[in-house]
């Protein structure tokens, strides 16, 4: 196992009717602004919800933040928090809400230019604003975490970030919150969270045995509640399972410790900057991809893969391992996540785009061994078609 150092400063209220209790959690004498994406807080009742448990705050609201948050969207939100003088941000909604805030977070105490937090990936941060979560779609797991990714239109990029002042103070779990979430939301969120376990554990062995065996049991959790939530979507042990899920495939637990990948993150990005595809959606396009390239490189941690959480044993290894490949796309496809670039309307034509943008951003050596090339890129786009 690698060395490593493992702090997460984040406290969960995990369950039913625990927005009630967020007035706890903030400061008195705080004005809030509570932030939000398209509306679907409001009309579902949640952002009532959260008014009614603050309701002796000094509130303010920020709605609009879109899914991939744009830098130019946030920083209206920070302007709006700044003329209001605020000093608590409380994030309503998924991962882009809870990623923007981040950023806002950051961007209005900030000195100069706050495209700066971009270009440096995070690392110009020195404080922040304290800021709260509230999830209604689990996948991100960026409620308990100190990082985010930022789109900005002007340069069609989405560049991540991550500071320790980025950690939310709190984040409410309610699964309950999840019952409305359509179809398309549901599969995403499923998928985003597997690709986020797979990103930690399908690397190379280290014997971290614990956290192999922690993101196995995620993974078969997956597996086994994300159909359920498609057939059931008001199953409040299968939402809550998935919840969790999410939260703990991102809060660092399982990468403790361990080496990492991220190549197919990185390389989504630049699919979503370019052509608008959902996150999860481009994750579920390369990852089958993205392994059969790789595969010589994860043999060893694709045969356990295969063993463990597929029960795949028999067989030679190759034809094993292309098994497991196989396995994890159908089981995206059962989300009803398409894992092609046609099922999308994406040509050849994006290949050389894509990759130009990962050099313009200095990703020329990705990947847990720092092997993963334009080139290679390049090739495992091709099988993407």
């Amino acid at each position: 196992m690698l060395n490593f150092i493992f702090h997460n400063p984040t406290k969960i209220i995990f369950g039913k009717g625990r927005i009630k209790r967020i007035a706890k959690e903030i400061p008195k004498a705080s004005k809030v602004l509570i932030t939000y994406g398209g509306g679907s807080a409001k009309r579902h009742g949640v952002l009532e919800e959260v008014q009614t448990a603050l309701a002796n705050y000094d509130l303010a609201e920020f709605g609009g933040i879109e899914p991939n948050p744009t830098y130019e969207t946030l920083m209206q939100g920070v302007n709006l928090a700044r003329d209001k003088k605020i000093d608590f941000l409380l994030a309503v909604g998924g991962g882009s809400v809870i990623d923007g805030t981040k950023f806002m977070a950051a961007a209005m105490p900030f000195q100069g230019d706050p495209g700066n937090i971009l270009e440096t990936f995070g690392s110009s941060i020195s404080q922040a604003v304290p800021f709260g979560t509230i999830v209604t779609l689990p996948a991100s797991g960026s409620e308990m975490n100190n990082g985010a990714v930022i789109s900005r239109r002007s340069s069609k990029t989405k560049l991540p970030m991550t500071s320790p002042f980025l950690f939310p103070r709190f984040s409410v779990l309610d699964p309950t919150k999840t019952y409305t979430l359509p179809v398309d939301q549901i599969g995403n969120g499923v998928v985003d969270t597997f690709v986020h376990i797979l990103e930690q554990y399908l690397t190379y062995p280290v014997e971290g045995k614990i956290q192999d065996r922690f993101a196995e049991g995620l993974l078969l959790t997956l597996i086994e509640d994300g159909p359920k939530a498609l057939a059931e979507p008001e199953n409040y042990d299968v939402r809550a399972n998935l919840m969790w899920c999410a939260t703990l495939g991102l809060n660092g637990l399982i990468g403790a410790g361990m080496p990492q990948d991220w190549a197919t993150h990185m390389v989504g990005h630049e699919l979503t900057a370019l052509h608008g595809l959902d996150h999860a959606k481009t994750l579920a396009v390369l990852l089958p991809a993205m392994l059969k390239v790789r595969s010589q490189d994860k043999r060893q941690k694709l045969l356990q893969y295969a063993g463990r959480v597929w029960g795949i044993t028999q067989g030679d290894e190759d034809a094993r391992i292309d098994a497991a490949i196989d396995k994890t796309r159908a089981f995206f496809e059962s989300m009803q996540v398409h894992t092609r670039l046609s099922d999308y309307g994406i040509t050849k034509a994006c290949v050389l785009p894509v990759v130009e943008q990962l050099k313009a951003h200095g990703m020329v050596q990705l990947g847990e061994r720092k092997d993963v090339t334009p080139e290679m890129v390049q090739k495992i786009l091709e099988l993407c078609l």
